[in-house]
């Protein structure tokens, strides 16, 4: 079975149950993440060696039985399509976003708080009506390229080895990848090899957001303010997507009572529950346009 079918059907799959409501790999993941975390950097005095001990042992071993299971007959490809569907958060990052728009289209902004609190790490509590739009726009731009298009993109190149492998890695990054004192140098490895994983990937959904949206200011965003951001990727992925919507994004936000002043990112309107629900529709025909291109390079490889 085709790469395209494949992973045509782990989006299916995804938009008729959504992410497993009882037992989530990746939840049991987590728990086996923090015991390793506990073991190797008690009271955060592991040091950058024990960091990528650390990933080896969380990830290796799960790449390489996905990689036997998929190479298993007659079942190897639904191993591969449940590989790729418990990677994907596309129903879900809808399902957290949406209830944010119409919190603040009713003018509930108590809810639109509680509600971009699930998504962000920001304080939420003081936010204002634009700055929680802000905030969920943010959010399903870079969770649109992070639990999306980086799964759909590994799957393409290496099947679930590559999902697999990809989705562990930046689960560990969302855990480790802190710069603070418990996990500045243990969490190094993480963070970096989530770098690495999601180069490609995160400039990849910036074209795909320029092509679906506003192209020439998308364009002209990622190009000027996506080097201003901290992150290598999530720069060019938030500039592009905030350009296409034609959307002021960035600026100043809370982190852990700490007041951070980020650089703009976009141009033109303030955001709103307007533009959440435009940011999530740019995901989804995204996610289209990625299964289309699939399908066509099936069909000239034939």
């Amino acid at each position: 079975m085709s790469v395209a079918l494949l992973s045509a059907a782990a989006v299916a799959l995804d938009a008729l149950l959504g992410e497993p409501r009882r037992w989530h790999p990746l939840v049991a993941f987590g728990g086996f993440a923090d015991r390793i975390e506990q073991r190797f950097n008690s009271g955060g005095r592991g040091w950058r060696s024990h960091g990528v001990t650390a990933w080896i042992i969380a990830v290796v071993p799960l790449t390489l039985l996905a990689t036997a299971l998929s190479w298993a007959p007659v079942v190897g490809w639904l191993v591969e399509i449940l590989a790729l569907y418990c990677a994907l958060g596309l129903r879900s990052l809808g399902e957290h976003v949406e209830p944010v728009a119409r919190a603040l289209r009713s003018g509930d902004l108590d809810e639109a708080r509680l509600r971009v609190g699930y998504l962000v790490s920001r304080e939420t509590a003081e936010l204002d009506e634009t700055a929680v739009a802000r905030a969920a726009t943010e959010s399903v731009l870079e969770n649109g390229s992070d639990a999306v298009f980086a799964a759909l993109f590994w799957f393409a190149v290496a099947g679930a080895p590559g999902v697999v492998l990809y989705r562990l890695s930046n689960t560990l990054d969302a855990m480790w990848g802190y710069r603070n004192e418990r996990f500045e140098r243990f969490g190094w490895a993480a963070a970096k090899i989530d770098d690495v994983l999601n180069y490609i990937p995160a400039r990849l959904v910036a074209l795909t957001y320029a092509l679906l949206g506003k192209t020439r200011l998308a364009l002209k965003c990622w190009r000027t303010q996506g080097p201003t951001w901290d992150s290598p990727n999530a720069g060019p992925v938030m500039a592009a997507g905030a350009g296409a919507l034609g959307v002021e994004l960035g600026g100043a936000a809370v982190y852990h009572g700490e007041l951070h002043q980020r650089p703009p990112l976009g141009e033109g309107l303030s955001a709103s529950a307007d533009s959440i629900d435009r940011g999530w529709q740019l995901v989804q025909r995204g996610v289209w346009l990625w299964l289309l291109i699939l399908c066509l390079g099936a069909e000239f490889y034939a």
